[in-house]
């Protein structure tokens, strides 16, 4: 019996997050896009789809302007076909049906600009699929799209039905899915294009039988390639055994197979992604703080840029910041989460749209309760012309600070609570602790201190706010066979233009005098650790600086450049303390810069201890 051909769908696909460094856009251009491209020119009969970011495929319009000429004369002969998707590569199923519309669209614009036509197929990042997604690609006037064969599988298809699409649907819409063989793409990393399909075409053959012609897609991330052989001589090898293997395979496009189809099988598929070990973006939201705050940062400028009337160019600027921040990169396992730089372009982004939502002249400086984080309780938002600041009631910590100036958070900070907890906590500023009246200085740093109260993962009780930027809590004393039970915290915050105070009032309710340490750990993140980044001084009353060491006793003024953003910090407490000062690193990744501000204290019976910070911004 004659074999028939399989049909082969082959595919290329590359981005690079926004606010990666230009090394990694080259990179990616040099080992995947280049190769691909101009191999794939020279040989006219094989056929193939791409998909690369708009955020890619910008930087390469502007530095690599030769490839963009190659590709629209393959797209003139219909030699390819140009996928669509978000413009800044989004997780699709967080965000909402009109940012994917949206971004989608943007592409597709840009897309049909440059190369004559507009996509009718589309990529999902991750293969990260919801079906609610269905009805988002048909509103976009996309026709079809992949998933992998895991998908397939747990959508309920039989293995022979691996190799055919299928049509799915969401509030009657309807699109087509091509199943994507991540089996074949391994094998291809490891073998030869001709060993791996012409070996596997009679397998399948034996196995399933020749009723009718089998449609297989890939899109592989490597192929087989020698020691120290080059990309582009490896990918010139491939298309050349593509073009010899015509009498077992035939390379396609997408548009064709859907035109012949006569009959395709419905099918729902379940919340599942291409990534291993059951992956989902929403747990993986509730597992990385530091994401989860990106998250929740990005909903809720969604919420004030919907907010804009009567000026569309004003809420599309917006809107386009607003997808900036939206990037998958972010949202699926790897090192976006722990990346500085790619967390600060997102805040960047998030932060001039929020400016952008704001109308000159009529924004008025306020304090609300929000659920912010999506945790069910409600945080304090002071929201200002210079400075926002948002206070959670878990220790009455500051979890986010932004100098708009500058469009810098600098408490993004990484994950990792304070000393040495193993649960996974946002960094704050102002994370308070008691300790034993023996506590040094240098033993701050050590984890698990023993005798102390932890007021950090305890939770505040809010007292009072006033419209004009203030607004307290408190920590009641505890049970008296707690650590330092006797201890009532009272913590308030006011913000004045560029300007936040912090002050303490320490309580002893117990009947007998105390001798305890009080510590409170200030995080500040920048661009990076080191001199060229950031410099912290140590400024005495007649305004002299020293370097700030790593342990600083006797002080009360802490001045810090941070070099990038020419921005100067300047922290002030009313009473002296001694500060442990060292940068903070996950996994080789800079994080933030930790200052533990330390405080012996004696305090009688029914006194109170008090002390006042101020965190004064200027550029």
């Amino acid at each position: 019996m004659k074999e028939k051909k399989i049909s082969l769908i082959i595919g290329s696909h590359a981005h690079v997050p926004s606010g990666a460094p230009e090394s990694e856009f080259e990179d990616i251009y040099v080992k995947k896009m280049r190769p691909f491209v101009s191999n794939l020119y020279r040989y006219s009969k094989i056929q193939a789809v791409l998909h690369y970011s708009g955020v890619f495929l910008y930087w390469v319009e502007r530095t690599h302007p030769e490839i963009f000429m190659l590709i629209e004369d393959m797209v003139s002969r219909k030699q390819t076909e140009i996928l669509s998707g978000g413009f800044f590569e989004p997780m699709f199923l967080l965000i909402p049906p009109n940012d994917r519309v949206g971004q989608i669209e943007l592409l597709t614009t840009y897309l049909r600009r440059h190369f004559g036509k507009r996509p009718l197929g589309c990529w999902i990042p991750g293969m990260a699929w919801e079906q609610h997604l269905a009805s988002s690609l048909s509103a976009s006037y996309m026709n079809y799209t992949f998933l992998s064969h895991e998908q397939f599988l747990q959508a309920g298809m039989s293995r022979d039905e691996l190799f055919y699409p299928c049509i799915t649907e969401d509030q009657g819409k309807l699109i087509t899915i091509f199943p994507v063989s991540s089996f074949l793409e391994k094998e291809i990393e490891k073998k030869s294009f001709s060993q791996v399909f012409i070996e596997k075409n009679r397998q399948i053959a034996e196995e399933y039988g020749f009723s009718k012609e089998k449609i297989i897609s890939i899109f592989p991330e490597k192929i087989y390639s020698a020691p120290a052989e080059s990309p582009d001589t490896a990918w010139n090898r491939f298309f050349e055994e593509v073009s010899l293997s015509e009498n077992y395979v035939e390379t396609v496009l997408p548009s064709k197979i859907i035109k012949n189809l006569k009959s395709c099988k419905k099918a729902s598929f379940p919340n599942s992604t291409s990534l291993n070990n059951g992956f989902s973006p929403r747990n993986f939201l509730i597992e990385q703080c530091e994401i989860n705050g990106i998250y929740s940062k990005m909903i809720f400028t969604n919420v004030l840029i919907s907010q804009i009337k009567g000026d569309k160019s004003r809420k599309q600027n917006a809107r386009e910041e607003l997808w900036k921040a939206q990037d998958s990169s972010l949202f699926i396992p790897g090192n976006g989460q722990k990346s500085n730089d790619l967390r600060k372009a997102a805040y960047s982004s998030l932060l001039r749209a929020e400016q952008l939502s704001r109308e000159k002249g009529k924004f008025i400086p306020s304090i609300i309760q929000y659920d912010f984080d999506f945790d069910g309780k409600m945080e304090s938002l002071f929201q200002d012309m210079v400075i926002n600041c948002y206070i959670q009631l878990k220790g009455a910590g500051v979890f986010e600070l932004d100098y708009l100036p500058k469009n810098w958070n600098y408490l993004d900070c990484g994950a990792f609570s304070s000393f040495g907890e193993k649960n996974k906590e946002r960094r704050v500023a102002f994370a308070d602790s008691l300790l034993p009246a023996e506590t040094k200085v240098k033993d701050i740093e050590k984890s698990n201190l023993k005798g102390a109260r932890l007021c950090f993962n305890e939770e505040f009780e809010a007292i009072a706010q006033e419209k004009k930027g203030k607004s307290c809590f408190m920590l009641p004393a505890a049970d008296s066979s707690q650590p330092f039970g006797n201890i009532e915290i009272n913590k308030c915050y006011m913000l004045k233009k560029d300007t936040l105070t912090v002050s303490y009032s320490l309580r002893n309710t117990g009947k007998e005098s105390l001798d305890f340490c009080f510590a409170t750990e200030i995080n500040l993140s920048f661009a990076g650790d080191g001199e060229e980044y950031a410099r912290f001084y140590n400024t005495d009353n007649k305004e002299k600086d020293t370097s700030l060491q790593k342990i600083t006793e006797n002080i009360n003024n802490i001045k810090i450049l941070d070099v990038i953003n020419e921005t100067q910090i300047l922290i002030r407490s009313e009473k002296d303390f001694s500060c442990c000062f060292a940068p903070i690193f996950s996994d080789g990744f800079y994080q933030a810069s930790r200052m533990l501000a330390f405080f012996p204290i004696t305090l009688e019976s029914g006194k109170t201890w008090t002390n006042e910070f101020a965190l004064k911004f200027s550029h």
